[in-house]
């Protein structure tokens, strides 16, 4: 696995591939990585002939108080890792690598990144979207994957990609979990062990409430009211559980087939995000 900083390295590698003919997939992360990122990694290898990682910690999608100098970096780790699963390149670069000192220019979904999350984080998906918007542009993928769990980011991203006729193939692949249903994540790392026993009930939720809708006894108001209670009651402190439909994340009506139950919760110092994706 070849590893660069530098953007002209970076194209370098890739227009040598493009001069062989070979097609490029793109798998941008910030590290810390998991088997969620790894079987991105492989779903990358089925659909490209090369396969671009990028590990940025991306200052722009966090806010003021939030973890920006405490998200876990563990470089070493991460390029055994992806040298293990056959990634070609990885891209590393520093912010000044990707950020000019006086930038003004900031790319923004609106409508989708003011919602959910972005309530909650206001201009995180501005960040996102800015940065995925320069990685495209640096590596020129025929493909980008990402995982489901970010449901919201890829939507944002999908939008913004359409929006903009950017030539490049989204991919969404199924969210990886632990064996108690947890979503894979690198902020697991801040739960305690008694928390981590309850994290799982996040899902849980999500499960109960999928089984409400498809059962049609309950309006999606009240599996919404249901769900935060006992979120509550399990000890999270939720910012959100919404009933949406999959295609724009407005809330769902009872016509609409393909959904997406969106969650957002704290437990103790970590915030926790999950959904699921399913039709009625």
């Amino acid at each position: 696995m070849h590893i660069v900083n530098a953007i002209s390295e970076l194209r370098d590698a890739v227009g040598a591939w493009r001069a062989l003919g070979q097609s490029v997939a793109l798998v941008p992360t910030m590290g810390n990585l998991h088997a969620g990122h790894l079987a991105l990694v492989n779903e990358a290898k089925n659909k490209a002939d090369r396969v671009v990682v990028s590990i940025f910690v991306n200052p722009t999608q966090f806010g003021v108080g939030e973890d920006f100098e405490t998200y876990p970096r563990t470089e070493r780790e991460d390029q055994e890792k992806l040298n293990a699963a056959g990634a070609d390149l990885l891209f590393q670069p520093a912010v000044s690598e990707i950020y000019a000192p006086d930038a003004k220019t900031v790319v923004s979904v609106s409508g989708l990144s003011e919602q959910y999350c972005g309530a909650f984080r206001p201009g995180h998906f501005d960040g996102v979207a800015t940065v995925v918007c320069k990685l495209f542009n640096i590596v020129q993928p025929d493909a980008a994957l990402f995982g489901l769990k970010d449901f919201q980011q890829l939507t944002v991203i999908r939008t913004m990609v359409r929006d903009l006729n950017i030539p490049v193939e989204i991919i969404g692949v199924d969210t990886v979990r632990e064996a108690s249903g947890l979503a894979m994540s690198s902020r697991n790392g801040y739960l305690t062990v008694e928390e981590k026993a309850v994290a799982s009930k996040l899902y849980q939720t999500l499960c109960d409430a999928r089984n409400a809708v498809l059962a049609g006894h309950l309006s999606y108001q009240e599996i919404e009211s249901r769900a935060l209670l006992f979120l509550q009651e399990s000890g999270f402190q939720p910012d959100y559980f919404s009933v949406c439909r999959a295609s724009d994340l407005k809330k769902a009506d009872v016509d609409d087939k393909e959904l997406v139950l969106l969650t957002a919760a704290r437990l103790g110092k970590t915030r926790l995000i999950d959904n699921i994706y399913f039709s009625r």
